[in-house]
């Protein structure tokens, strides 16, 4: 993983903490903190996995969410007494200490290129009961349209039948709705999909695949359409304090936003596991406010001592997801956005990493 450190904010630029903070947890001071609260299961999680058993297979685990997720799983069978039951993480490992560290933490690390083409890269893939499915491709994606739909898109009907017999978890994104009003509290389940640009539109043939696999073959699927997850050294929060710290103006025309704390999204992607069904299950996946941009941007200016300056028309449309029925399946995140707020500023203040890997969450036309 790459990383950047952005330097220390002197001690007066940073705002003490007031009344508002009274009542909200401390933030993680050191990546190891971070880590930590990543992957420590809940009781929820605990009770769920140990209602499961079989090996896990986590395809697509060396990208933003997928370590703190297998070592969040791997944390969780320990904890549940399936000590016996492996988590293999499967991904090309750019990185090597990235892989060392799943190690450390008790993870099967699995070094496989699933874009080469080659039926006997899939074959060779452990076997397992569950399956969480992460792969895909965003970025750039816009300049290379063919590797939307190749990565995001063809390789699911050779994983689908590969894992026809396993139950699925599948990442998919909230870019499969068409932008909404910003008062309409967002799309449900139930809502027509709209992708607009073709990384949306290949995200939407991922589900389309997964759901044909589920209704042909019987495989177990869920479907998991994910609106922004925060890990510190990355998500919207950290974009929308970008400019704060460069001292230019927060850009206001993608004025409101879906988040959720990572640790949350991680866990409902396994407790998915035990909603997956065929035909195949959908859930949105973020926190339940629709959020501000201009608020946000004015929370962190306070959190970092900075000036807060504003461009651009705020849009009346945004894309925005309701995740009413993950809230009702799986409880609400258990850290609050206020509480995100306050970490994401602390963290930014003290000058820890963070990943220069932005989320583009400003894009309208689809373009990224």
């Amino acid at each position: 993983m790459s990383s950047t450190s952005p330097s220390p904010l002197p001690a007066a630029a940073v705002a003490p903490a007031g009344p508002s903070a009274v009542g909200r947890p401390a933030g993680p001071s050191s990546l190891a903190e971070l880590e930590d609260l990543l992957t420590t299961p809940s009781p929820a999680l605990v009770a769920d996995m140990a209602a499961r058993s079989g090996d896990l297979v986590v395809l697509g685990a060396g990208g933003k969410m997928g370590p703190s997720l297998t070592v969040l799983a791997r944390r969780a069978l320990d904890a549940a007494g399936r000590t016996g039951d492996a988590v293999h993480a499967v991904s090309r490992w750019s990185d090597p200490a990235q892989a060392d560290h799943l190690r450390d933490a008790g993870v099967n690390v699995v070094t496989a290129d699933l874009m080469t083409g080659d039926p006997a890269v899939l074959a060779g893939l452990p076997d397992g009961a569950d399956v969480v499915y992460m792969v895909g491709a965003k970025f750039g994606t816009s300049s290379a349209p063919s590797l939307a739909w190749a990565a995001n898109a063809a390789l699911v009907s050779d994983v689908a039948r590969r894992y026809a017999d396993s139950t699925i978890a599948a990442f998919s994104t909230g870019n499969v709705y068409p932008l909404v009003p910003v008062s309409s509290g967002g799309c449900s389940e139930n809502d027509p999909t709209g992708p607009v640009g073709e990384y949306a539109m290949s995200c939407l043939g991922r589900e389309r695949l997964f759901q044909h696999a589920a209704l042909t073959r019987g495989t177990k699927v869920a479907n998991i359409r994910l609106n922004y997850a925060v890990d510190l050294r990355y998500g919207v929060l950290c974009d929308v304090a970008a400019p704060l710290l460069a001292g230019e103006p927060v850009d206001l025309t993608t004025s409101h936003v879906n988040v959720v704390w990572q640790g949350y999204a991680n866990e409902v992607a396994l407790r998915a596991l035990g909603h997956a069904s065929s035909p195949a299950f959908t859930i949105n996946l973020t926190g339940p406010e629709t959020a501000s941009v201009r608020r946000l941007a004015g929370l962190l200016g306070a959190g970092l001592g900075r000036e807060v300056s504003f461009t651009g028309t705020e849009a009346g449309t945004a894309l925005l997801n309701d995740a009413s029925l993950c809230h009702e399946l799986f409880g609400y995140p258990d850290v609050s956005l206020r509480t995100l707020v306050d970490w994401q500023a602390q963290w930014l203040a003290a000058g820890l990493p963070t990943s220069g890997k932005a989320t583009k969450f400003t894009v309208r036309d689809g373009k990224f």
